[in-house]
This record gives structure tokens, sequence and C-alpha cells, in this order.
């Protein structure tokens, strides 16, 4: 049985997207850990299964059963609520492939519904809901404590000023409080450079540094935003690997960048039950 894979990135932060619209495919945790590997599989910072809500056991109660759910895997194999640079790429799949009808269409994730609009220059918009403030937590990173803003994007971010983002060290994990991220946290380093512009770089939880994270950047923007003391407002995001616009509302956040596929193929049966 020869199993279809497409490679793209949302700003360079890639992905292995597996078509599996019947929830066929037994998909392990390490036969994630596989796939993302640089060395043994494809290479990906994370897992994107295109699958029917109904062939999902842990699919959010009330979603009609032939809707399109984005079963997102961080690298290390653990499942991951949402993924901002994912989900970009997941509807420009959808749209590409026939899957949905019109430029408009809602995607589901674990962190709820997603509204994506696929642009004709291949950029897609995120509708990524209402945002919550978690209150101040702080990150250890270079042996220097920051205080950040906690940011509930659907999944959990720490967001942190820091005078220049290029001289952080973010090889190794930086501290945090467990107790007040139980669950792990995804942890943002900006640099505002204008107005309405910051940079970024982030370590992801159970990945490590990667070169954008999408709802990072949604997070950032409501950090940089914090920090001229607004709660709306467009903020521009410079990642290593790209830019992209957000925009905070009183109801809700967008997230616009770009979706790209790189290759596709199959994946031998015998890698995948060396995996299982």
């Amino acid at each position: 049985m020869a199993i279809a894979f497409l490679k793209g990135h949302g700003t360079e932060n890639d992905f292995v997207l597996l078509p599996d619209p019947d929830g066929e495919l037994d998909l392990t945790a390490g036969r994630v850990r596989a796939l993302c590997d640089r060395q043994r599989g494809l290479g990906a910072d994370g897992v994107l299964r295109v699958v029917r809500a109904k062939a999902l056991d842990d699919a959010p109660a009330g979603i009609d059963g032939d809707a399109w759910f984005m079963d997102y895997r961080n690298a290390d194999g653990s499942v991951a609520e949402m993924c901002g640079n994912g989900v970009r790429v997941f509807a420009r799949y959808l749209s590409d492939a026939g899957l949905v009808d019109g430029p408009e269409f809602p995607v589901w994730s674990r962190a709820g519904v997603r509204p994506a609009t696929v642009h004709p220059d291949g950029t897609v918009t995120v509708d990524m809901g209402r945002i919550r403030v978690l209150g101040q937590s702080t990150t250890t990173v270079n042996g220097s404590t920051h205080t950040g803003l906690g940011v509930d994007v659907g999944n959990p971010h720490l967001v942190s000023v820091v005078d220049s983002v290029a001289e952080l060290d973010l090889t190794t994990q930086p501290a945090f409080d467990h107790e007040f991220f139980p669950r792990g946290v995804n942890l943002e380093f900006i640099e505002v450079v204008g107005s309405a512009e910051i940079r970024m770089r982030v370590h992801e939880r159970g990945v490590g540094e990667t070169r954008s994270c999408g709802t990072g950047t949604v997070a950032a923007a409501v950090a940089a935003l914090a920090a001229r003391r607004l709660t709306t407002g467009a903020v521009t995001v410079h990642i290593p690997g790209g830019t992209v616009t957000v925009t905070i509302t009183d109801d809700t956040s967008t997230l616009t960048g770009p979706a790209v596929f790189v290759a596709e193929g199959t994946l031998t049966e015998s890698w995948w039950d060396t995996y299982a």
C-alpha cells in the first residue's frame, strides 16, 4: 500500500501533509517522529493529516461528520490543538485538490473551527478566533529571565519583548513556569522595529526553534499591541522564514501569509511498517 504525502510550508515552518479522508492510517507517535526526522524521514516541523471529522475519536462534539479536520501532530509525536502556519497549508491543499467549494470555507481543529480564505496569489487568510490573555509569567534564556505575556490562541504562548532577537540562543529549551503552563508552552521573543512592526523568534512546544510559528505570530502581535497599551490593530511580523500580517480586533484575529507546496509523492509500505 503506497501512502500519499505532500510537503509544504508556511513561512518555512514545514509540514508533511497526509491525505487520509477516511482515517485509515494508523498515525502513531513513532511514525510522526520518523516522518519529521530530517535524516530517517522526510523532515518537517509537524504532520498535518487531512481527515473527515467522523473518522476521528477525539473530534470536538457537534461537528458535521463530513467536515474537514486538521489532525495536527508536533514533531515529537504529540497531538496539538492548533497550528497557524499549518492551517494555511491545510486550507491551500483543500482548495487546490478541489475538496471545497469556493475560496472561503471552514477548517476544523481541536481548537475549534477556523474560517479560511485562499487568495488568487496563493496566500491564505485564516480567522484565528478571539484571543485570550492569560497574564504575566517568566522564561529564562541565555541566563537572563524575561517577563512575558501569556496568550491563548487555541494553544498556549508566552511572549517576551527583548532588545535583540538575533542574540538569543534557542538551541536548548528555555525554562518556564510549569505550574502556569502545565501542558507546556510555545515561547516567542519579539523585538520592536516600528510602531506596527516586529521581529520574532520562537521555541515551539514539542519541536524546538522553528523558522516560524503562525499562532505564535498572533500571540506576538497581541503582546506588541499591549506594550503600546493597545488591544486592537494590525501588526507586520517578520520571522526567519518570511513575513505575515496579523490583525487583532475586539471580536477576533486574522493571520495572512503564504502557503507553499514543494513536493508530493508516496511513502513505501515497508518504511511505514518499520516505525509502527
